[in-house]
């Protein structure tokens, strides 16, 4: 009920809301607009509530606890002290089918997830453990958001009935020497790699659905590869000369405490890192051959904005003959007119982070260069949702078998 059905007790009049949990409303961001199906709303059952106690939020929350399968999905979410962890805890508190029943944070260990994020402090979640004391037993899935380097080791350990997403680089390099090269260290887990899916879900949708790991993509490499893909794969453009600059908010290093972090090193700024050897660079262009069926070597630099969330990349194609700007927007919008989270904008509409915060969606557009025969592409996506955890459950959802939208469709935050 829209307009707020209110039971009363004693003084106090609170508005209440209740749906069947048969029914929901699904809420799509698709080009600019809102579908909305409505779903039907049980009867109001009376209850006392006490004023002091009975937050319109606490309503919420109890109710949506209520709804959830008694067969409800466990998860287990390890390094959920750190921003992709929560991200993931964020989303899955609304999430109908999953319920996290397990969460490691070793230099948090014993503390609760509110303590440590006060935004998540109305969830009803365990407290997190070490890692070494986790039972694994009690979970049937698991998001890894450790940092890169100490994945391999844990997982190689973890019951082989569990499917995992991990969220570090890990595993997301076909060929370990490679990763070796550009990781530092040789790689720990070899036979699991060779099983490992790499988890760009829009465009490996089939290999996620049966896949036990899931190697979830990196933030950059989300943004530069969804709107490249579709064009190297129908030869629209030249495998040459791709130029790439991208920018990332400050959440993109991670939570710890770090000097080049701080707010007098990162306000009023714009730093660019990792020159000519940045660990995206191999999973880029790794995604890119792929698509090419040819070696594509890119031109890529990040920089970091002082913001807290978003990431644009800015990428600079050279087309291939004959082909034009109307060529490569219709190929983008067949290949991406019935996702749910890649969105071509209108022709002439350019892209802004503002417009994905706190989302799963991807905006994308294509414009002509003024040099003759070159095209620009501005991709933006919120680098903590889509380029991490919101990814990460679209995939769980694929390979659990529930539809990859559920718990994601969050509107974006504005302003």
């Amino acid at each position: 009920m829209r307009g707020g059905a209110k039971v009363s007790c004693g003084c106090v009049t609170q508005p209440l809301f209740k749906m069947s949990s048969a029914t929901f409303s699904l809420i799509s961001f698709n080009r600019a607009c809102y579908r909305k199906d409505e779903a039907r709303v049980s009867n109001i059952e009376k209850l006392c509530i006490r004023a002091v106690a009975s937050s319109p939020q606490h309503l919420q929350f109890a109710h949506s606890k209520a709804q959830k399968s008694e067969k409800a999905i466990r998860i287990g979410v390890l390094g959920a002290s750190g921003y992709t962890g929560s991200e993931i805890v964020r989303f899955l508190a609304n999430h109908p089918y999953f319920a996290v029943t397990l969460m490691t944070a070793d230099r948090k260990a014993g503390q609760s997830i509110g303590s440590v994020f006060p935004h998540l402090i109305a969830q009803d979640l365990p407290d997190m453990i070490s890692i070494k004391d986790a039972d694994f037993s009690t979970v049937d899935a698991v998001f890894c958001c450790l940092p890169h380097g100490t994945t391999q080791e844990i997982i190689k350990c973890l019951p082989r009935g569990l499917k995992i997403v991990d969220l570090s680089a890990d595993f997301r390099l076909r060929d370990i020497a490679e990763y070796e090269e550009w990781y530092g260290q040789p790689h720990r887990a070899p036979d699991l790699q060779k099983v490992a899916v790499y988890g760009l879900t829009e465009i490996l949708r089939s290999d996620i659905h049966n896949a036990r790991l899931v190697a979830n993509p990196g933030c950059y490499p989300t943004s530069v590869q969804l709107p490249l893909v579709p064009l190297l794969r129908a030869n629209l453009i030249e495998l040459r000369n791709i130029i790439v600059d991208s920018k990332s908010g400050v959440s993109g290093a991670g939570r710890g405490a770090k000097e080049a972090n701080l707010y007098a090193e990162i306000a009023e700024g714009i730093h660019c890192y990792g020159m000519t050897r940045h660990r995206h660079v191999p999973e880029i262009e790794q995604g890119l051959s792929d698509a090419a069926c040819s070696k594509v070597t890119v031109s890529f630099t990040p920089h970091l904005m002082p913001m807290s969330r978003g990431m644009q990349s800015t990428i600079y194609v050279e087309m291939a003959l004959g082909v034009t700007i109307d060529d490569l927007y219709q190929q983008l919008g067949n290949s991406y007119k019935d996702e749910e989270f890649v969105i071509l904008l209108e022709k002439g509409v350019i892209p802004h982070t503002r417009h994905v915060r706190g989302s799963n969606y991807c905006l994308m557009n294509v414009f002509p260069d003024r040099i003759p025969g070159r095209a620009i592409i501005v991709s933006v996506i919120d680098n903590l949702v889509k380029g991490a955890s919101g990814q990460a459950l679209q995939n769980l959802n694929l390979m659990m078998g529930f539809p990859e939208n559920t718990g994601l469709l969050y509107p974006p935050l504005f302003p």
